[in-house]
C-alpha cells in the first residue's frame, strides 16, 4: 500500500506525525522508536561504504567507452559547474547563516534527551571498511577498469550497482520516513523542533534565492560561449525544470531534456552524448542543498563552517554522488558518507538532512537538468573547435586520430 504514495508524502508524513505525536507518547513508546532509530543507524552505517562502492565504481568506469575529448570537456564543465555551486553556496550561507540562526541549537535539556535517546538495546554492525578507504578504493577501481577497458570487469561493476541499488531501493528507502518520523518524534519530546523548523523555513527560502541565482549565472556564462540570447534559453529549458519538478529525476527526465536541448540548437548527436551523461555527473543543484543545509546544521550544533572542512567536503562531495540520481535518494544517501566522516554529523544531523533534502529533492533535480542544457550548448560550440568536420551521426561512433583531430567512422 505504502509504495504507491510517494516518497515524498511519506516523509512529509513522517514529519507531521512526529510532530503531533512527540508531545504526547509516553516516554517508553519513544525509547522504542529511539531503539529502531539506533539499529537502523547502525545498518545504514554499513550499507554507506557499499553504496559507494557500488555507485562509484559503475559511474566511472562506464565513462571510459565514450568519446575523448568531448568526454573530458564535458567532464570539466560538470564537475566544474558543480564545485562552482557548492563554493558559491559556502560563501553565500556563511556570511548569511550566523545571524539567522543566533540563538538556535540542538541541544536539549540534559537530562530529558539523555533518557529519550536510551535504546532499549543496540545492534552493532560495523562497516567493512571506512568510508575513506571506499572512495579511494572505488576511484582506484573505477578509473582502473575504463584504462584497461575490461568488459568483464565493468559487467561485474554494473552487477555489483544494481545489487546497491537493490538494497537502496529495498532496504533503505523504505524505512527512512519511519526512521526520520523517528528523529521528529525525539526532537518534539526535547522540545527543540518548532525552533528548528522555524529557523529551516529561513534556510530554505535563501536556498530557492541561490538556486535561481545559479541558474542565470549558467545561462548568462552559456549564452556568452554559444552566442545565444541567456534568456531564451532559459525559457526553451523550462518544459524540462517543470518536467524534473515532477519525476525528481533526473534520469527520468532526460527524454524532456533532450528534447528541448535541441530546440536550443544543439547538434542532435552532441545532445544525445551530453544529456544522459550531464544527468549522471552534473549535481550542481543537489550540492546547493547538501552544503547549504549542511552549513546550517553545523551552525546549530555549535560547529564552524570553515572552508578547511568545507573545501574537501565539497570536492568529494561532487564526485560521491556520481550516478546517483538514478536512484531514488541516491544523492543524499552517498553523500551521508562525508556528513558523517568530514563533517562530524550524529545521526540526528544526519537524519535531518535527508529530511531536508527529499521533502525539496525536486527542486534541486530541476537545476540539475537546467544546467545540463546550458553544459550541452557550451560543448555543442567548443566542439565545433575541437571536431570541426563532426558528422551527423551518433557520437559513440567518431574517432580522433593523429594528432590532427581528423574524423573517420568505426568500420
Amino acid at each position: 500500500m505504502f509504495k504507491k504514495i510517494p516518497l515524498l508524502i511519506q516523509v512529509l508524513a513522517a514529519v507531521i506525525f512526529g510532530i503531533l505525536l512527540g508531545g504526547h507518547v509516553p516516554v517508553q513508546i519513544v525509547r522504542i522508536f529511539s531503539t529502531f532509530r539506533a539499529i537502523f543507524s547502525e545498518y545504514l552505517d554499513f550499507s554507506i561504504p557499499l553504496i559507494i562502492l557500488g555507485l562509484i565504481i559503475s559511474g566511472i568506469s562506464s565513462l571510459g567507452n565514450r568519446s575523448g575529448k568531448i568526454l573530458v570537456l564535458t567532464i570539466i564543465l560538470a564537475y566544474g559547474s558543480t564545485l562552482f555551486s557548492g563554493f558559491l553556496t559556502w560563501f553565500t550561507c556563511v556570511n548569511i547563516f550566523p545571524s539567522l540562526l543566533k540563538g538556535i541549537s540542538f541541544e536539549a535539556p540534559p537530562a530529558a534527551s539523555e533518557l529519550l535517546q536510551t535504546p532499549f538495546f543496540i545492534l552493532e554492525i560495523p562497516p567493512v571498511m571506512s568510508v575513506m578507504s571506499a572512495l579511494v578504493l572505488a576511484f582506484i577501481l573505477g578509473i582502473g577498469i575504463a584504462a584497461i577497458r575490461s568488459q568483464s570487469l565493468q559487467n561485474i561493476a554494473d552487477d555489483f550497482r544494481q545489487i546497491v541499488e537493490l538494497v537502496i531501493r529495498k532496504t533503505i528507502i523504505p524505512f527512512l520516513p519511519l526512521f526520520i518520523f523517528c528523529i521528529f518524534l525525539m526532537m518534539t519530546a526535547e522540545g527543540t523542533v518548532w525552533k528548528i523548523l522555524h529557523v529551516f523555513g529561513q534556510v530554505i527560502l535563501v536556498v530557492f534565492a541561490l538556486h535561481f541565482f545559479l541558474l542565470a549565472l549558467q545561462f548568462i556564462f552559456s549564452g556568452l560561449i554559444a552566442k545565444k540570447n541567456p534568456l531564451k534559453m532559459l525559457w526553451t529549458m523550462f518544459p524540462a525544470y517543470a518536467t524534473a519538478l515532477g519525476t525528481s529525476s533526473s534520469a527520468a527526465t532526460i527524454p524532456v531534456t533532450l528534447i528541448q536541448v535541441k530546440k536550443m540548437g544543439v547538434r542532435p548527436q552532441i545532445a544525445e552524448f551530453c544529456v544522459p551523461l550531464c544527468a549522471t555527473i552534473h549535481l550542481s543543484g543537489s550540492t546547493m542543498k547538501i552544503t547549504a543545509f549542511s552549513i546550517a546544521i553545523m551552525i546549530l550544533l555549535g560547529k564552524t563552517a570553515a572552508i578547511s572542512i568545507y573545501a574537501p567536503f565539497i570536492l568529494l562531495l561532487g564526485v560521491t554522488m556520481v550516478a546517483a540520481p538514478g536512484v531514488p535518494g541516491g544523492a543524499i544517501m552517498a553523500a551521508a558518507a562525508l556528513l558523517g566522516s568530514i563533517l562530524g554529523f550524529n545521526e540526528t544531523a544526519v537524519g535531518l538532512m535527508i529530511a531536508l533534502y527529499l521533502t525539496t529533492d525536486c527542486f534541486g533535480t530541476a537545476c540539475n537538468v537546467c544546467g545540463d542544457g546550458a553544459i550541452s550548448a557550451i560543448v555543442n560550440r567548443m566542439s565545433s573547435r575541437l571536431i570541426p568536420d563532426l558528422h551527423d551521426g551518433p557520437l559513440e561512433d567518431i574517432q580522433l586520430t593523429g594528432n590532427s583531430d581528423t574524423i573517420r567512422n568505426k568500420p
